[in-house]
C-alpha cells in the first residue's frame, strides 16, 4: 500500500512526486514510455517555474538548470509584418529529452519507487485506489491522473471530427547557424510554427539547434517540410537547416474544460487543462501543478485532513 501513486512522468508527474516524497510519502511512479525520449513540445520554460523546477532537480542535475539557453525576446511574423517583444524575465530553452529524464532520476534520488514501460490498464476504488497495470497491480492511499492531454485515463475526445477539425503537433530539432536567443512564433492560414534555439546534453552540435515545433490543422499541414511551406520568411529560413534526428507528432490535440479532479483523483498537468501552446507556460503550468496537488495531498497523508478535503484545496 502506497501513500499515493503517480500515473505518467512527464514534468507534472515528477513534480508531484518528488514534492510528495520528499515529505516522508511512500510514492510509486508509473511511466508508459522510457526514458530518455523526445516529446512533441515548445521546450519553452517561462521564468514563473524556474525557481520550482531548480528546487525539484536533484543537485547532480544542476547543470542542467544552469547551462540552458536564456530567451530573452519573442518575434511574432503575421501577416507579413515582424512583431518584437522582451521577454522579462527571461526564459530558459531545455530540451524536453533532457529535462524528463532529469526530473525522472531526480524522484529515483528522493526515494520515489520508479517503473517505466508500466501501462495502467484500469482504476478502481476511491481511497484506497486499486490500479491494475502491465507490470502488475498497485495500491495507494491517493492517487495523482498526469497521463497527459489525452490517454485511457483523461475524458476528452470523442471522436468524429472531420481533417479541418482536427489539430496536430509536430516537432523536430534542426542545425542553424548561430540561431538568435529569441523564440520566435510564425502564424499563418491553419496554425503556427515556433522556432527557439535549444541545447542537448549530449548533442555535440557543431553549428547550434534549434527546436521547430507545430500546432497545425490536419487539412493544412501533415509533416514539418509542409509547415514550412507555409510562411514565405519560415520556408526561407528552413532552406538552411539539417535534421538533427527524426521528427516526432502527436494527435490529437483536443481542448476542453479544465477538471482538476475526477472521483477523488487529482489531475495535474494537461490532464488538468491543456492550454494552447504558444503562450509558453504547458511546462510551467505542468511543474506547479504537480507541486500543487502535492501539497494538497501531503495533510491527508498525515492524517490531519480527508481525501475529499484536500481535493477541495487543490
Amino acid at each position: 500500500m502506497y501513500d499515493l501513486i503517480v500515473i505518467g512522468a512527464g514534468p507534472a508527474g515528477t513534480s508531484a512526486a518528488i514534492t510528495c516524497a520528499r515529505s516522508g510519502a511512500s510514492v510509486l511512479l508509473l511511466e508508459r514510455g522510457r526514458f530518455p525520449r523526445h516529446k512533441v513540445c515548445g521546450e519553452f520554460v517561462s521564468a514563473e517555474s524556474l525557481d520550482l523546477l531548480a528546487n525539484l532537480l536533484a543537485p547532480q542535475h544542476a547543470q542542467l538548470f544552469s547551462a540552458a539557453i536564456r530567451i530573452p525576446q519573442c518575434r511574432i511574423f503575421l501577416d507579413g509584418r515582424t512583431l518584437h517583444a522582451p521577454v522579462d524575465p527571461a526564459a530558459s530553452s531545455i530540451a524536453r529529452y533532457d529535462l524528463d529524464a532529469a526530473l525522472w532520476q531526480s524522484a529515483q534520488l528522493c526515494g520515489a519507487d520508479c517503473r517505466q514501460q508500466a501501462s495502467v490498464q484500469s482504476v478502481s476504488g476511491a481511497g484506497p485506489f486499486l490500479v491494475k497495470t502491465s507490470v502488475g497491480d498497485f495500491e495507494s492511499r491517493v492517487l495523482i491522473n498526469a497521463s497527459g492531454r489525452w490517454s485511457n485515463l483523461t475524458s476528452a475526445f470523442s471522436g468524429g471530427a472531420d481533417s479541418k477539425s482536427k489539430w496536430i503537433g509536430l516537432k523536430g530539432h534542426f542545425a542553424e547557424t548561430s540561431p538568435l536567443a529569441s523564440v520566435d512564433l510564425y502564424f499563418f492560414d491553419g496554425g503556427y510554427c515556433g522556432v527557439q534555439p535549444v541545447n542537448l546534453a549530449e548533442g555535440g552540435d557543431p553549428l547550434g539547434r534549434v527546436n521547430a515545433c507545430a500546432m497545425v490543422r490536419a487539412d493544412a499541414a501533415t509533416s514539418l517540410p509542409e509547415v514550412f511551406l507555409r510562411y514565405p520568411q519560415l520556408q526561407e529560413r528552413s532552406r538552411r537547416w539539417e535534421p538533427l534526428g527524426d521528427p516526432v507528432t502527436t494527435s490529437p490535440l483536443v481542448f476542453r474544460d479544465p477538471q482538476p479532479e475526477s472521483d477523488g483523483i487529482l489531475r495535474v498537468g494537461d490532464a488538468a487543462a491543456f492550454v494552447d501552446p504558444f503562450v509558453g507556460d504547458g511546462i510551467s503550468l505542468a511543474l506547479r501543478s504537480g507541486h500543487m496537488a502535492g501539497d494538497c495531498l501531503m495533510p491527508f497523508v498525515a492524517g490531519t485532513i480527508s481525501l475529499p478535503d484536500a481535493a477541495h484545496n487543490y
